[in-house]
């Protein structure tokens, strides 16, 4: 009998790294992709424990795959350069087995998709639709022929259309008050070894020592919706120029860069937790199933996580194997079965950090000055042993189900 078929929605993170899972449990997969080709610009990524040891119960070892380098330490400052926390991300490793890493999100996406079959991936064909009327979806895409699938994987973003076409009630994303601005730049000069994050007045500047010896930069700031300046290099300075060091040699680099690669985009999350993250054999993961602000650097763990235990809930692809636990009849039914435990697995995990999430960004986005005096000495006065044990429930909290 043939192999069950996927059919997954988007090539972000989340959906090459379901693609990955599903194919080695023996499934057929194809992955759809609006954009015309693999990106080869962007941003860094930041790949927590948890993340890390889902990545290997699916076979992926992201440090191989995309660099090793570990920042020696974490933590916050102020804007005048004083540390608010700090942790030795040595310390982090012995709490949590592993250490972080940030790797280019290029780099991971291309490391992901070569432990595909090329045939697997189909650039420039978006997804316009799904018919599962009969409960056997028909994927409707600009490109070619519909094709028929066993299991619907909607990871196609924040924007999700499929999301809007089967929670029509759903109020959508909510914007969290922020624009964010990210690049990378060449600087060893520099040396410099820390990750840290710096929190003005309704201003945030973060630095992270990338695996391939670059730095991933971003900033924020509390504008309306929609904000946008001439030149975003121009705009950076102004805001963060008089900032501690090394952020101002920093920005010389970025002064060094084209405009276009200086990224703007305002920051929104899922305004409510999506009544559940299935439809019959569609299951959405990542940012269409749960956006959330990057303020705990959770965004693309979290798509990782729900597609390892996505695939680790459906049955084998073999539709002979008989050993698997959710299809041990071999009955096509146990598909949308397997999806609404995947909704019972992820659901709550995802939208405690959503939650959460927000939360760190409403702190890190006060301006009134008492406000601001009151967190930092809040966050000074943190131990910081305590400060790493309250990651516990993020960082140990990746289970896989039965």
């Amino acid at each position: 009998m043939p192999k069950r078929h996927a059919v997954v929605a988007g090539a972000g993170i989340g959906g090459l790294t379901a693609a990955i899972a599903l194919h080695r449990r023996g499934w057929h997969v194809t992955v759809c992709e609006r954009a015309p080709e693999p990106p080869t610009t962007g941003a860094g990524i930041g790949l927590a424990p948890n993340a890390l040891r889902a990545l290997d119960t699916i076979g992926i070892d992201a440090a191989r795959a995309a660099g090793s380098a570990v920042a020696t330490t974490m933590g916050l400052r102020r804007s005048d350069g004083q540390w608010l926390a700090r942790t030795d991300t040595a310390d982090m490793a012995a709490r949590y087995g592993i250490p972080p890493i940030a790797v280019p999100r290029p780099a991971l996406s291309a490391a992901l998709a070569a432990a595909l079959p090329p045939e697997t991936l189909r650039y420039g064909t978006a997804v316009t639709g799904v018919d599962d009327a009969t409960g056997h979806p028909t994927v409707r895409t600009t490109v070619g022929p519909d094709l028929p699938a066993d299991l619907v994987v909607a990871a196609d973003g924040i924007h999700s259309p499929l999301r809007h076409a089967y929670f029509p009630a759903h109020p959508g994303l909510h914007y969290i008050g922020e624009t964010a601005w990210r690049t990378i730049v060449d600087a060893p000069d520099l040396r410099i070894p820390a990750m840290s994050e710096t929190w003005g007045r309704g201003e945030r500047f973060g630095v992270t020592p990338l695996s391939d010896g670059r730095l991933y930069l971003y900033a924020t700031a509390v504008v309306p919706a929609g904000t946008r300046s001439a030149d975003p290099r121009a705009e950076l300075r102004h805001r963060f120029g008089s900032w501690h060091d090394p952020i101002p040699a920093l920005l010389d680099r970025v002064g060094r860069l084209e405009p276009a690669e200086v990224l703007q985009n305002d920051l929104y999350d899922l305004a409510a937790p999506l009544p559940h993250l299935h439809h019959g054999r569609i299951a959405w993961l990542g940012d269409a199933a749960h956006a959330m602000a990057p303020n705990l650097g959770q965004g693309g763990c979290q798509a990782i996580e729900d597609a390892v235990v996505l695939a680790h809930l459906v049955p084998a692809g073999d539709r002979t194997d008989r050993t698997d636990r959710t299809d041990s009849t071999d009955s096509t039914d146990s598909v949308p079965a397997a999806l609404a435990a995947y909704t019972a697995a992820r659901r709550d995990r995802t939208d405690a950090v959503r939650v959460r999430a927000r939360r760190i960004g409403r702190l890190g986005a006060l301006s009134n000055p008492l406000a601001v005096a009151a967190r930092d000495l809040t966050v000074r006065a943190t131990p910081d042993r305590l400060a790493l044990r309250g990651m516990d429930d993020l960082f140990n909290g990746f289970r896989l189900p039965g």
